[in-house]
């Protein structure tokens, strides 16, 4: 049986205020309410402009943009008040021509009205948002799951990073799997975007994650995965891919169409590139494996076109020549978390695509 917990009384008023907490809240309605007193005490010595009152419309319009809807009242109220005791003050007192200016004090309550009524609904978008964003969070962890820092010989780190504010995934996607044969790891991204390249990365993983522990082979494992891929997309759908299986200190590659790997070692990047790319996954691919012996202390960069393609002012981000700065010290969660940072730095502004990012560190000795 389903019960509901009721709240108190006590509680409910807790919940209600409880944004007055914040900093940013308690600072946004000092500076709104600092507003309506500069106002008045600016036009307080020029006694003779009483149509001055209008002025205090301002302050609730300017803080319906921040503030919740109770305080942009406070605000509000604060402003009518301010335009009584401004009028009272100029005429000296004087009842009848304050009433004279009804219509300044008309505008200021319509401001407020107005005000409240922004804020109210920037309210309602503001906590849909967040509903969303706590989906998007959620449906993130299920497709793309979360990742342990160590598997097999690999320290490993994983981080997606979103090219839109409030929405946490898109078409990139990984995984890694420690099999019977071997530490088995995909990094792809799915042609498009929205739900269908959500969809068909929802897909692929799901095809891996069983595939991984059946075929003994890579190859077998790539015709699978271009089977589901070619069963579940578009016509002109398509997914780019790379494969990577370790065993025994040797890692092999299959590269579908994707930025390849890329190696530092001895603080030296280089890219771990096929002789011949295949087409990406959906476009039978019929890719050439590469074999790497690896080295203690080996750290292996996989990312998605994101990556690849930042640029600014149509120069793309050097990863390469900042790669052994940024991903070859610490550990690969703060390998990957610097990686971000100096992106975000060195773009300057949004970013135009979303990036998957997986970081290997190659340590036998710890197993």
């Amino acid at each position: 049986m389903r019960t509901t917990q009721r709240r108190s009384p006590a509680q409910a008023r807790g919940d209600l205020w409880k944004g007055w907490a914040a900093p940013s809240v308690r600072s946004a309605f000092t500076a709104a309410f600092a507003v309506v007193v500069v106002l008045v005490g600016l036009r307080l010595t020029a006694r003779g402009d009483s149509h001055a009152v209008s002025w205090l419309a301002l302050p609730p319009l300017a803080a319906s943009a921040f503030l919740p809807w109770r305080w942009v009242a406070g605000v509000g109220a604060a402003s009518m008040a301010a335009a009584f005791g401004f009028l009272w003050t100029l005429r000296d007192f004087s009842i009848s021509a304050v009433s004279q200016h009804g219509v300044d004090f008309l505008v200021v309550a319509v401001a407020v009205v107005i005000a409240a009524a922004v804020a109210v609904v920037r309210e309602r978008d503001d906590e849909r948002m967040r509903r969303l964003t706590q989906l998007a969070s959620v449906v993130q962890q299920a497709i793309l799951r979360p990742i342990g820092e160590r598997l097999g010989p690999f320290d490993i780190a994983a981080r997606y990073v979103s090219a839109r504010s409030g929405a946490e995934i898109g078409g990139d996607l990984y995984e890694a799997l420690d099999t019977e044969y071997g530490v088995r790891i995909v990094i792809g991204d799915v042609r498009g975007k929205g739900l269908d390249a959500v969809r068909l990365s929802s897909t692929v993983l799901g095809s891996f994650r069983h595939v991984a522990f059946e075929r003994p082979d890579q190859r077998c494992m790539i015709d699978d995965l271009d089977h589901a891929v070619a069963r579940n997309g578009g016509d002109e759908d398509f997914v780019t891919a790379i494969l990577l299986q370790e065993r025994g200190g040797t890692l092999e590659i299959l590269n579908c169409g994707h930025p390849p790997p890329m190696l530092v070692r001895d603080g030296v990047a280089t890219y771990l590139e096929p002789e011949s790319m295949a087409p990406p996954l959906g476009l039978s691919p019929s890719a050439q494996e590469l074999t790497v012996r690896l080295q203690p202390g080996d750290r292996i960069l996989l990312y998605t076109d994101g990556l690849a393609e930042a640029r600014r002012d149509g120069e793309f981000f050097p990863i390469r020549e900042r790669a052994w700065s940024l991903i070859g010290h610490g550990n690969t969660g703060d390998g990957l978390a610097s990686l971000e940072t100096a992106l975000r730095r060195w773009v300057g502004g949004p970013l135009t695509d979303d990036i998957a990012l997986l970081l290997l560190d190659y340590r036998p000795e710890a197993d």
